[in-house]
């Protein structure tokens, strides 16, 4: 038995000696018996069970039932004038299929068939990740790419922060796969105390805990999702280490305000790594720390009172009814303090950033949309044609 062990058993045991049963927790922070089935027989009955499974777990934040489980649910979107070709993208921790919902149906515009997958644990509430394990993640990924596999012998793989390392990690073993397309790849944490997550989820139950009011993604985070993200970076670093050289296309695209990941580290397997000529990096700031194959944009537009990129700000346009110019979700818990985001809430002219970026006499909100969306997939364009 290690030391670790040793020291968090009895803690482990006062622990669960103190907990109070399900009765006493707002329901939003409860678990489901089981996490909805991922493994069916085709991507239709799929969405169907889990449709079923949100409408009976989910936690609902509007009186619109039908529109919620929409939002969150796996979508496939089928071109008009199909190319061949087939795109599986997956979203982030504690997101939702949404975060693709403008790049999927460009790219379903150009000939691809595009599905999004929902993760298990989310689209539900945000007590259902404690049931969770990257193994988990990693098994219902890979059963979906099996499923798109029979629809097509042309795959790619997209990603946003967690759903990029699955995504690489799966790519780096399927030589099948023709390249990847990824946002705000997570493959090293930014916080030097993410590796003890795997032993604190034994013994604190919440990573972070905030009122659970966005119908797209959730606000708090369980240890254990915690746990599991973190093993998701290290099977990707360990695949990148194993695979010195990717030759197939890669897109990324990364933000220089990004607080939520390494994206240094990200920079770093772009260029020595992915090393396909026809590669290319999407740069949302002045200060690219790579050149070649790199396209830079300026992201400090006081005209849009923009400040500067944030980790999900390259997945959406600005005409999203949801997260662009005049969409419905104003993400004000950003890190400036109680005092802002009252008055973010309650309709203050705001600036939009990264999390946790602060500039004396101003409001920030989440820069939640790319305001070269149309640029970004013009050049991700060209990387899926480069094969």
């Amino acid at each position: 038995m290690s030391k670790i062990s040793t020291y968090l058993i009895p803690i482990i045991i006062t622990s669960l000696t103190a907990c109070g049963s399900n009765n006493d927790v707002p329901y939003h922070y409860q678990s489901a018996d089981t996490l909805s089935p991922y493994q069916q027989a085709s991507f239709e009955q799929y969405v169907l069970e889990t449709q079923q499974w949100m409408k009976l777990e989910r936690n609902f934040i509007t009186d619109d039932i039908d529109k919620e489980i929409a939002l969150n649910s796996p979508q496939e979107y089928r071109p008009s004038k199909p190319n061949g070709e087939a795109i599986l993208l997956v979203h982030g921790l504690g997101d939702s299929p949404y975060s693709f919902s403008d790049i999927a149906q460009r790219l379903s515009d150009k000939g691809y068939l595009v599905r999004t997958v929902l993760l298990p644990g989310h689209g539900s509430k945000v007590g259902d990740l404690k049931l969770v394990s990257a193994d988990i993640w990693q098994q219902s990924v890979e059963h979906q790419i099996a499923l798109l596999k029979q629809q097509s012998e042309n795959i790619w793989l997209g990603g946003y922060s967690t759903g990029a390392n699955i995504v690489t990690h799966y790519a780096l073993t399927d030589s099948a796969i023709k390249g990847l397309i990824l946002y705000s790849p997570a493959f090293n944490g930014s916080s030097d105390l993410l590796p003890m997550a795997k032993y604190a989820q034994y013994v604190i139950e919440w990573a972070d805990q905030d009122p659970e009011t966005n119908y797209l993604r959730y606000d708090s985070l369980p240890m254990t999702a915690a746990a599991s993200y973190y093993e998701t970076t290290q099977r990707v670093q360990h695949a990148l280490k194993s695979n010195p050289k990717y030759s197939k296309p890669v897109f990324m695209l990364i933000s220089e305000g990004d607080t939520v990941v390494d994206k240094y580290f990200a920079v770093e397997q772009f260029a020595n790594r992915f090393d396909n000529p026809n590669s290319q990096l999407i740069w949302l700031g002045s200060n690219p720390p790579l050149k070649a194959r790199t396209t830079a944009y300026n992201m400090n537009l006081p005209e849009q009172r923009i400040s500067e990129g944030s980790h999900m700000a390259g997945l959406f346009s600005p005409s999203n009814p949801e997260y662009g110019v005049n969409g419905k979700n104003r993400l004000c818990n950003n890190g400036q303090g109680a005092e802002l985001e009252l008055q973010c809430l309650d309709g203050a002219t705001v600036w939009y950033s990264s999390y946790g970026y602060v500039e004396e006499g101003k409001i920030h909100a989440r820069l939640t949309y790319n305001p070269y969306f149309e640029q970004s997939l013009a050049s991700m364009q060209q990387v899926l044609l480069s094969d």
